[in-house]
C-alpha cells in the first residue's frame, strides 16, 4: 500500500522533504533545508534515511530554500531522476540554489579566515558548481493542469498565494487499481495581498499535509502602510537607517510595493532605498515576468502607461560587493534592505554589524523568525547578537512588523480549509513548531471534528484504503 515518511519539517517549520512511496517507486514531495539551531543544520550534513539514488523523482511546491535548498546535496549523494516544478519555480531555483551555494562557500571562507569553525577546514554543503549540476535535472510542467508523472503518480498544482509561481499539490496516487488523493499544503499565503492572487482552497482529500507556522496564532489586523509609515518617519527624522533583513523572493518586492506606494502619497521623505541582494534583484525581473500569477490589482497597474508597480527605476540596486560596501558610508537616513530574512547568513549580516550599534537606527523584521536564527535572536531582546565571530551590541531599535508575513494566519488556514466537506482519513500537521502545532490541532480538532496527527520527524505512515 502507499506510504509516507516525514523527512523535515516535522516538529519545526524547515527542511520540508516528505517521501511517498507506491508500486515500488519512490516520489520525494519537496527537498528542503533545515535551518535555525546547529542540531536542524546538523541533519543537512548527515546521511540522508533513503538511499537518494533510490528516489525517482522530485516535485516542489516552490522555491523557497527550506523546500529545495537540499537538492544539490541530493544530486551530490546519487539521484538521477527529473526535478518537476512549474516555470516561475524553476527560474527562481536558478538563482536561489546558485545563491544558497555561494553563501555556503563565503561562510565556509569566512569562517577558516577567522577560525571560528568547528569543522577543520570549514566546508559548504555544497559548491556552486554542485548546485549547477543540480539545475540540468529540472523540468517544467504546467501551472494548474494535471500532469502525470508515472502510472503510480499525478499531479494537480494549484495557486498557493504565498511567493510568485507557489503552489499547493493534489497527489493521485494509484497502486493495485485504487487511487488516494494526498493534498500537501505547501506553504499557504494570505488572503488580500498585494501582487499575487489568493490561495485557492481544496475541496477534497484522502489524506492532508497542512503547513502550521502560524497554526498558534493571526497576524495583527493594522495597515502595513501605516506601520511602514511610522518606522522610517520617526527613524528618519532621528537620522538613523532602517535595515530590513528580507527573503530575496517575495518580502522584497512586496517592500518595494509599499514603499513606492508610500512615497507616492507623500507619506514618507524620499529616502535613498538599496535593495543590496544580487538575487532580489534578478527575482524582481521575474516577477514582472510571470503575469500568471499577478492580482487583478497589479495588473491594472501595469497596463496604466509607463507605471512601474514595485518603483525598479528608482531603487539602488547593488549587485557588486563594493557597492554593497560603500552603503557603509551614507551617513544620513536611508532604508536598506538585503537577505537573509532570518539573518542567517549573507550581506544583511554585515548591515547589521555596522548599524545595530547605532542607537538611531532601527531593525525591521518584517517576517517569519525561526527558532535558532539571528531574526529571532534580536525578535527575542538580544542584547548581542553574534555575527561572523564577533559580539555586536544591539542599540538600534528593533521593530516587527508581523502583517507583512507571507504565511497564512491560524484563521487564514482555517479559512483555507473549509471547503473540504468530507472529513480526510488522516490530517498531517507539519512545517511549525511545537506550540503552533499543538494549537492548530485544536483548533483543527474543534472546527472540523477531523482526525488529526502531528507526526514526529522521520515517523512513517501507511495511505491504505
Amino acid at each position: 500500500m502507499p506510504k509516507i515518511t516525514f523527512l523535515g519539517a516535522a516538529g519545526t517549520v524547515t527542511g520540508s522533504k516528505y517521501l511517498v512511496e507506491a508500486g515500488g517507486k519512490r516520489l520525494l514531495v519537496d527537498c528542503g533545508l533545515f535551518q535555525g539551531s546547529k542540531e536542524l543544520q546538523q541533519r543537512n550534513w548527515n546521511n540522508l534515511q533513503v538511499d537518494p539514488a533510490t528516489i525517482d523523482w522530485v516535485l516542489l511546491t516552490h522555491a523557497h530554500i527550506d523546500h529545495t535548498g537540499y537538492i544539490p546535496r541530493l544530486v551530490q549523494n546519487g539521484f538521477r531522476g527529473p526535478i518537476y516544478s512549474n516555470a516561475a519555480t524553476q527560474e527562481l531555483c536558478q538563482l536561489l540554489l546558485l545563491d544558497s551555494a555561494h553563501l555556503q562557500e563565503e561562510d565556509a571562507q569566512y569562517a577558516a579566515k577567522k577560525n571560528y569553525s568547528s569543522h577543520h577546514p570549514p566546508l559548504p554543503l555544497y559548491t556552486v558548481a554542485q548546485a549547477q549540476t543540480s539545475l540540468a535535472q529540472f523540468r517544467e510542467i504546467p501551472r494548474a493542469d494535471v500532469f502525470s508523472i508515472s502510472p503510480e503518480f499525478s499531479v494537480r498544482p494549484h495557486d498557493a498565494g504565498h511567493i510568485l509561481g507557489s503552489s499547493w499539490l493534489e497527489l493521485t496516487i494509484t497502486e493495485n487499481g485504487k487511487q488516494t488523493l494526498v493534498v500537501f499544503s505547501g506553504d499557504v499565503g494570505r488572503y488580500d495581498q498585494p501582487i499575487l492572487k489568493d490561495p485557492e482552497s481544496p475541496t477534497r482529500a484522502d489524506f492532508l499535509l497542512c503547513e502550521s507556522t502560524y497554526g498558534d496564532r493571526d497576524h495583527p489586523t493594522g495597515s502595513v502602510p501605516d506601520a511602514l509609515a511610522d518606522v522610517i518617519n520617526r527613524v528618519a527624522k532621528r537620522g538613523g537607517a532602517i535595515v530590513v533583513p528580507a527573503f530575496a523572493v517575495g518580502r522584497t518586492q512586496t517592500l518595494m510595493y509599499y514603499l513606492r506606494q508610500l512615497l507616492e502619497q507623500k507619506r514618507i521623505p524620499a529616502l535613498p532605498v538599496y535593495v543590496d541582494s544580487p538575487m532580489a534583484i534578478d527575482v524582481t525581473g521575474i516577477y514582472v515576468k510571470h503575469k500568471e500569477d499577478h492580482d487583478a490589482d497589479f495588473v491594472q497597474q501595469e497596463e496604466q502607461g509607463n507605471r512601474d508597480p514595485l518603483n525598479v527605476q528608482n531603487v539602488h540596486m547593488t549587485r557588486a560587493v563594493e557597492d554593497s560596501k560603500k552603503i557603509n558610508d551614507v551617513a544620513g537616513p536611508c532604508i536598506i534592505i538585503s537577505a537573509s530574512g532570518m539573518a542567517t547568513g549573507g550581506r544583511i549580516l554585515h548591515h547589521l554589524a555596522h548599524r545595530l550599534p547605532d542607537s538611531r537606527s532601527a531593525v525591521l523584521l518584517v517576517g517569519y523568525e525561526a527558532e535558532g536564527t539571528g531574526g529571532r535572536a534580536l525578535e527575542d531582546g538580544a542584547q548581542y547578537l553574534r555575527i561572523h565571530g564577533q559580539e555586536v551590541p544591539v542599540r538600534a531599535e528593533i521593530v516587527k512588523i508581523d502583517q507583512l508575513s507571507a504565511h497564512a494566519g491560524r484563521s487564514e488556514l482555517l479559512r483555507w480549509l473549509s471547503p473540504i466537506t468530507t472529513p480526510p482519513r488522516q490530517t498531517f500537521l507539519v512545517h511549525g513548531e511545537p506550540n503552533a502545532l499543538e494549537s492548530f490541532h485544536g483548533a483543527v480538532t474543534s472546527k472540523f471534528n477531523w482526525p488529526v496527527t502531528v507526526p514526529e520527524y522521520l515517523q512513517a505512515f501507511d495511505l491504505g484504503m
